[in-house]
Formats: C-alpha cells, sequence, structure tokens
C-alpha cells in the first residue's frame, strides 16, 4: 500500500509497536518491539502492559503513558501446560503514540484487537506458545501502515471541538471513544462525579484504585479529564499569561489539559512525584493495594471496588488530609485518607445532568459497560481492611440519597412552577429542579412504552429531547433536537448566562415521527428487517452523541459560570499595580461565596475555590472566611 493511501485509512501517529510477556523466572519482559527511533526508550513499559493482578482475567485493554507519550495494549491470557507458567502465560500487544495535542489511542483499539487475535490463532495452528518471526509480519505491516511520517501526524493529534471529535464514530464503533462513556460514568458515580469534576478543575492529583479488568478505570480517567478538556485546552501559554484574556476571559497558568497517565504501577513513583512538580495536575489508575497506605501521593482516591453487582454501592471517594507531626515519632503518617461525599450546592448542577441522562437511558443496552469489575468476599474484606472506617460507615452510605431526597422537597416547595411543569404526572413532583421548566415531553402527553421498547427511556426514533436550562438573564425554553446526520455535525448548541441550553428544531415532522415510532408493537420490533435494526442502532448511537454533547456543554457552562464570577473579583490589572496584583490576596465573605452557586458552609467548596484561584486567578490569592461570625452570618442571613 502506498503512504497517500495509508494517510487517507489510518491514523499515522504510532512510534512503537511491543509485545510484552511475563516469564516464570526472569518476570516482565518486552521480548519483541519496532520503533521508529533507535533513541526512543522502551524500558518499564512492560510494566505498564501487564499490571498485578492481570492473571484474574482473561482478556483486558490497558491505556498508559510513557515520558509524556499516551499508549494502549490488548491483553490475553492464554493456556499452556509449559512448566513454571501454572497454566496461563500471560501477554500483551501494544503501541505508543507521537506526542501530540490531542493522542487519541483508542482509535487503534479495534485493529489491534484483530491483530493479537490474528497473531495468536497462528500460534495455536502451528502448536507454538510464542510467535516466530514469520508470525510477526502482520505486526510490521501494522507498524508501517500507521507508523509516523509527518512532524504534525497529518492532523492525528490535533483537536477543533467535541462535535468533530464525535462524529468519528461513523467511522469506528461507538464504544471505542471513551467520551462517549460519559453518560454511564455519570450513572455510576452519581452526583459524587461533581467532587470528581471539582478536583480536575482544579488540577489535583486523583488516583483510582480497582481490581481486574482495568479498561473501565482507564476509560474514566479519560473521561475526567475531558470533562474540564475545553476550557483548559484553552489555556493562554505560561509566556502570555495575564489575569484576563483579550476577551475578558480568565485564563489558566498551565499550557496543557491535566495529565492523564492511565495505568501506573510501583515503579512509577518517581514519575508520579515529577508530574506534581509541574502543578498541572494528574489521573491516574492502578492495581496496586499499597497505594492505599501512601495517601500522600494523591489528594483523592476514587475506590472502584466498593461498587460491585453484589453490593448496590456506589465507588467510594477518600481525600488525602495532612496529618499534624508527633513528636519524637519520625515515621508517624504525614496523611490521612478521610471519607468525602458531595457537597448540597452539587445538586442544581446535578439535577440539570440528570435531567439530560434520563433522555438517554442507554444504560441497559450495554450491562456492565463501565462498571466495576466484582470482588470475591474475601478478597473484598482483604482489601477494604486497607483503610480505616468507622464501624457505622455503611449506614451512612444512604447519605447522597438522603440529601437528593431532602434537597428535592425543599426546593420543590420554595419554587413556583408553570402548568408545563407538571405535565409529567404527580410522580415527577418534588423531584429536585433548577429554575425554569423541565417539561421535555413530546406533545405533553405521557406515554408508557410495553415490554421490548425500551423500558429505560431510551429514544426508539428519530427524535431525541436534549436537555435545557435557563440562566439569570434570561430564561430557558424547551428543547426537541432530532437526531439527523446534518443536525450531528451541526449540533445547536448555545449559551445562555453561563449555563446550557441546547436548541433545536420542535416541528411537527419530528413529533410525527415520535408518535410513529411509539405505535411499534414488540411483535413487529421481532420481525424487523436486518436494515431497520441497522438504523435503530444509528438512531441509539446519534442518541449517545446528542446526549453526550449536552452533558460535555452544560459542565463547560457551569465552569465558564463560575470563572466570569471569579473575574469579578480578581482585580484589574494595571501599569501603576501590576507588582501589587500578582501577590494580592482577595477574601470572600460567605455571600461571595454563595454568588459562585456554592455552599458558604462547606469546607470542601471553600478549598475549591482556592484551587481555582491559584490556577485562574493570575497570581491573586483567594481566602475564604470561615469564622464563626461569617459562618453565622451566611447561616441566619445578615
Amino acid at each position: 500500500m502506498s503512504a497517500p493511501e495509508s494517510t487517507r485509512r489510518y491514523p499515522q501517529d504510532i512510534v512503537a509497536i511491543f509485545h510484552a510477556s511475563f516469564h516464570p523466572t526472569q518476570g516482565n519482559t518486552i521480548d519483541w518491539s519496532l520503533k521508529a527511533s533507535d533513541d526512543l526508550s522502551l524500558d518499564s513499559l512492560e510494566f505498564s502492559a501487564l499490571p498485578s493482578g492481570l492473571h484474574l482475567v482473561e482478556q483486558d485493554v490497558i491505556y498508559f503513558t510513557k515520558d509524556g507519550q499516551h499508549g494502549v495494549c490488548v491483553f490475553r491470557r492464554r493456556k499452556t501446560i509449559e512448566q513454571g507458567h501454572r497454566g496461563f502465560r500471560l501477554s500483551s500487544l501494544g503501541i505508543l503514540l507521537a506526542k501530540s495535542r490531542r493522542p487519541r489511542p483508542w482509535r487503534h483499539l479495534s485493529a489491534l484487537k484483530d491483530l493479537i487475535s490474528r497473531i495468536y490463532a497462528q500460534c495455536e495452528e502451528s502448536g507454538l506458545l510464542q510467535p516466530t518471526e514469520s508470525q510477526w509480519e502482520p505486526a510490521r505491516v501494522f507498524f508501517e501502515e500507521r507508523k509516523v511520517r509527518k512532524a504534525d501526524l497529518d492532523g492525528a493529534g490535533s483537536w477543533n471541538s467535541w462535535s468533530h471529535e464525535l462524529s468519528e464514530i461513523e467511522t469506528e464503533p461507538p464504544t471505542v471513544n471513551p467520551t462517549l462513556h460519559l453518560s454511564h460514568l455519570l450513572r455510576i458515580l452519581g452526583p459524587s462525579s461533581l467532587t470528581l469534576y471539582k478536583h480536575v478543575l482544579g488540577r489535583r492529583r486523583i488516583l483510582i484504585y480497582t481490581l481486574p479488568p482495568v479498561e473501565a478505570a482507564c476509560i474514566l480517567c479519560q473521561v475526567a479529564a475531558d470533562i474540564c478538556y475545553e476550557t483548559q485546552h484553552s489555556s493562554t501559554p505560561e509566556g502570555e499569561q495575564n489575569s484576563a484574556s483579550h476577551n475578558g476571559r480568565l485564563k489558566g497558568r498551565c499550557r496543557e489539559p491535566i495529565s492523564v497517565l492511565g495505568m501506573v504501577t510501583l515503579s512509577d513513583m518517581d514519575r508520579l512525584r515529577s508530574e506534581d512538580l509541574s502543578g498541572r495536575g494528574w489521573i491516574a489508575c492502578t492495581t496496586d493495594a499499597i497505594f492505599l497506605e501512601r495517601p500522600s501521593c494523591y489528594d483523592l482516591l476514587i475506590d472502584l471496588t466498593t461498587s460491585t453487582p453484589d453490593k448496590a454501592t456506589r465507588p467510594t471517594f477518600y481525600s488525602s488530609k495532612p496529618v499534624p507531626p508527633q513528636p519524637g515519632n519520625s515515621r508517624s503518617p504525614t496523611h490521612r485518607l478521610s471519607t468525602i461525599r458531595f457537597a448540597w450546592s452539587d445538586i442544581k448542577l446535578w439535577n440539570e445532568l440528570d435531567r439530560i441522562l434520563h433522555l438517554d437511558s442507554d444504560h441497559a443496552s450495554r450491562p456492565g459497560c463501565c462498571g466495576p469489575s466484582s470482588l470475591s468476599g474475601s478478597a473484598a474484606d482483604a482489601k477494604s481492611k486497607l483503610v480505616t472506617t468507622w464501624p457505622w460507615t455503611d449506614a451512612w452510605r444512604v447519605y447522597e440519597d438522603v440529601c437528593v431526597i431532602c434537597a428535592g422537597l425543599w426546593m420543590g416547595s420554595w419554587r413556583g412552577n408553570s402548568a408545563a411543569s407538571y405535565s409529567g404526572g404527580p410522580e415527577t413532583w418534588g423531584k429536585i429542579r433548577l429554575e425554569g421548566d423541565d417539561d421535555l415531553s413530546m406533545g405533553g402527553t405521557a406515554y408508557m412504552r410495553s415490554l421490548g421498547m425500551g423500558i429505560e427511556g431510551r429514544p426508539l426514533a428519530s427524535g431525541s429531547a436534549s436537555g435545557s436550562g435557563s440562566g439569570s438573564g434570561s430564561g430557558g425554553g424547551q428543547t426537541t433536537t432530532t437526531t439527523t446526520r446534518a443536525m450531528r455535525r451541526s449540533s445547536g448548541m448555545s449559551w445562555s448566562s453561563g449555563r446550557a441550553t441546547v436548541i433545536g428544531n420542535n416541528n411537527a415532522s419530528s413529533s410525527s415521527g415520535l408518535g410513529k415510532a411509539r405505535q411499534v408493537s414488540a411483535s413487529a420490533a421481532d420481525e424487523a428487517e436486518p436494515e431497520e435494526d441497522e438504523d435503530n442502532t444509528a438512531e441509539r448511537r446519534d442518541a449517545q452523541l446528542l446526549t453526550t454533547l449536552a452533558l460535555l456543554q452544560t459542565f463547560h457552562a457551569h465552569t465558564s459560570f463560575q470563572l466570569s464570577v471569579l473575574e469579578s473579583f480578581i482585580p484589574k490589572p494595571s501599569t501603576e499595580t501590576a507588582t501589587a496584583t500578582a501577590t494580592a490576596t482577595v477574601y470572600l465573605a460567605p455571600k461571595d461565596v454563595l454568588a459562585f452557586e456554592l455552599g458558604p458552609l462547606s469546607a470542601f467548596d471553600a478549598r475549591y475555590l482556592e484551587w481555582l484561584a491559584q490556577e485562574y486567578g493570575g497570581g491573586t490569592k483567594v481566602v475564604v472566611r470561615r469564622g464563626w461570625k461569617d459562618l453565622l452570618g451566611a447561616l441566619f442571613g445578615y
């Protein structure tokens, strides 16, 4: 194949391909590799490709980084009777990408899976455990087709917009792109996902602890970074840093988005320390339980092992807090883990996200798509003992649901809803709501789908509504978005006073199309032609894309709103006060915290504002006053 033809077919951004395997006496080794340059080092990649505990699963996908370069590998566990391997041979085939603005190793994932299956199939036919030089020929062809040829990677590492990037699902499986799993992961994390959002925007150190398989944790790392990617992507480079940009928007002090490290092991401890010095923040995942005993290495720990199919619980969030040193005891712990939950101030934003999620409840189509792996009873008990908690901690895990219910009753009783807000029936009254009408029904009538037509609420036909919101300066409007490819490429989204509003077409054709889809019975669906099944798959894929775009815009709109409020408190730079501004300290009262739609009584919200000012304040330090007089004033309104 010629270079121009391959350029049109494949992204050309691979700098190395390697095969790592476990040897009974040598440990993890790289036994075969190809590199685009001899100067490229592949040292220690074997540990990222074969993290601890991976022998418990048949296959897996691992995302990782090496010296700022992103990569992905496919793991396989093959049966063998070879002495010393204990019945299985563990190996991974991986690739390493060139440095770029937006690395996308998942674009090669499908082809990499096919490649490793083909190579291992040849080994089984020939009765060999390790591929011969001739059997590595498909890997050489794969590498030649996709290796780097141009310095700009022919646009493979650029980023224009979310709608442009996500439109690539037409040419690849929709489950390959991690960003499209945003709705799944928000359902898994619940309102606590906003705690993760605040840590990402504040550029904290985030570690996700999981058990194999690790693909879901790796996806969570990428999706968490994507929540704030648009804001952090537009940051001013360090050499041009100012407290405000040309259009009046605050810019971050870091020129790159938060670093997504992917899978890390104990061999990466030095790398984590060097990442801390950059101030960029990072998010990674690990299977090494010893990290639970080293809370000084990170700021937030997400334990996915507490969310299993046999336990109706969500992942547990732990905050790393410093411990005062004990005199005379140099070995005393410097940090401890403390359970952290979402704040009351997160209810309004979560309500808007939850409303969008209810428009496309596609989690039932892929059960366990992004769910963390389950643990056996003994393994779960052994891991949970590493984090000390009070005996009644399990009883307090209902705190999140109690907050949602109480906030719904309180907010529902104090806001006046229009008649349209009650079109969903009495069962929807008292739910947590934002300002404006929540009526997103088609035609204003309730409809219950019969069995087989999507009980969980998945849009079946040509219509899929997107969320609406209202800002303080302009009212929100009802929204209906049809899932056509033309509208998908130009997702009709607009800003409304710092909150997300989705603009679409609300015409008779979309209503009639949905009405016809609602008349489809279960028997008719069973007799549908294969072409109709493909159309339904495309409709569900379009609905998932629109839901992802709406969620990403909601996060970005909320971030822009809080940055605009922060800008109003930052002193304006001038020639006379340039030096003073760089070291200025701004004190915020509890009523000022309310302007950010944050809780004045929340210590975590106060820390979050300090993180926000540290990144976007242009050198200005923000301190939230939390004296007893300030707290009483916030509580009683004076």
